[in-house]
């Protein structure tokens, strides 16, 4: 009986056990392609079992380590972030202690120059510290913080503050004042505001006062008026000449104010969030309904024409800003009237104070304005 044992392709194979010549034939033509397809059997077999070997070895854990060794490792991540922990206090302690040491130093310093350079409620001592300027903004802006939420003391003391500001207004020669309050809450107090401005005024020009109107975008305008002056209010541009003269290049400049009092009307214009971008949005709208309805042509609409319906709807462009604050914040003031406007802010200062406003007004007639050149 023949022996069954072959080599690799008999076994594959198996020629002896097919009878017709012409099968056989046919069959040795087709042994190396199926030769070639046992063989890639074979390597994928081999390359599935090499994959798993893989995985296996990947899903073992590692081995355990002693006590000894992973009580270290823990203790020296523990160490490093307490490290971390307490660099991070350091500096932070560090710069607070430098915070609170500057604004210190700058508080009592304010202190003692404003005992030294207060103005005693007296107009001639304020015209005497702006006189050195060679010129004064015709339109002031001042931003100020409400504080307790309007409840009792804070109205009071936000009330006070604008008239002071009034009175230092009117005193330097400054014909207009816009005050920016962003919850508008002064806007419902317009009576009292008044009052208490024009107390502030006769409390330093006595019978004297100048003219003081008080009034808010879309709101009615309070006015009063001495023997001296109108109950009109004039525009901004009116009063430009109270504040001093125009040199060659167009500066205001001031011409020294001596004892007596120039300004004739003080403007007070009350201000808040809703007068910035919502007005804006709101003149936007009014100009597409407009276009649309064929009342104005979209080929009139220019910058000009916004700028001069926002300056007559809310407020013209201030020439210096001044924010009550320790860090420049303008808490959504009009932004459209802020492009040409110098502001200042005093680093550190927590209130409204006459040494602020004195600096701000001393910042603006050092500043060259090259208005775009």
């Amino acid at each position: 009986m023949p022996s069954r044992t072959m080599d690799a392709r008999s076994t594959s194979v198996p020629v002896t056990d097919l009878g017709d010549k012409k099968t056989r034939e046919h069959l040795k033509r087709l042994e190396p392609y199926l030769l070639d397809r046992t063989e890639r059997k074979r390597q994928a077999a081999k390359e599935a079992q090499q994959q798993r070997k893989i995985s296996q070895r990947n899903s073992i854990p590692p081995p355990k380590t002693s006590s000894a060794s992973s009580s270290r490792f823990g203790v020296r991540r523990f160490i490093r972030s307490q490290i971390h922990l307490l660099t991070f206090a350091i500096i932070h302690i560090v710069f607070s202690i430098y915070i609170r040491i500057r604004q210190a130093y700058h508080t009592v310093l304010d202190k003692v120059v404003s005992v030294f350079a207060h103005h005693h409620n007296t107009p001639e001592l304020i015209q005497r510290d702006v006189s050195p300027l060679t010129k004064l903004p015709k339109h002031l802006s001042v931003v100020l913080k409400l504080e307790d939420h309007g409840r009792g003391a804070g109205l009071e003391k936000l009330v006070n503050e604008v008239a002071n500001i009034a009175a230092w207004c009117a005193s330097a020669g400054i014909p207009v004042l816009s005050v920016y309050e962003r919850s508008g809450i002064l806007k419902s107090y317009l009576p009292e505001t008044h009052r208490a401005a024009s107390q502030r005024l006769s409390l330093f020009f006595g019978r004297d006062k100048p003219a003081l109107s008080l009034g808010a975008p879309h709101l009615p305008s309070i006015v009063s008026a001495t023997s001296a002056t109108s109950a009109v209010s004039p525009t901004p541009s009116s009063e430009s000449s109270d504040s001093g003269f125009e040199d060659d290049n167009g500066n205001e400049t001031n011409s020294g104010f001596g004892t007596t009092n120039t300004l004739s009307h003080l403007q007070i214009l009350l201000l808040s969030e809703e007068d910035g971008r919502d007005s804006i949005v709101d003149l936007t709208k009014t100009l597409a309904e407009m276009s649309q309805r064929g009342k104005l042509s979209p080929n009139d609409i220019s910058v000009d024409v916004v700028d001069a319906e926002l300056k007559e709807g809310v407020v013209g462009d201030p020439d210096l800003l001044v924010i009550f604050g320790p860090y420049p914040d303008l808490a959504g003031y009009p932004p459209w009237q802020l492009r040409l406007t110098e502001i200042f802010c005093l680093r550190d200062n927590m209130g409204v104070g006459y040494q602020v406003f004195l600096k701000g007004l001393y910042k603006y007639a050092n500043a060259e304005m090259r208005w775009g050149r």
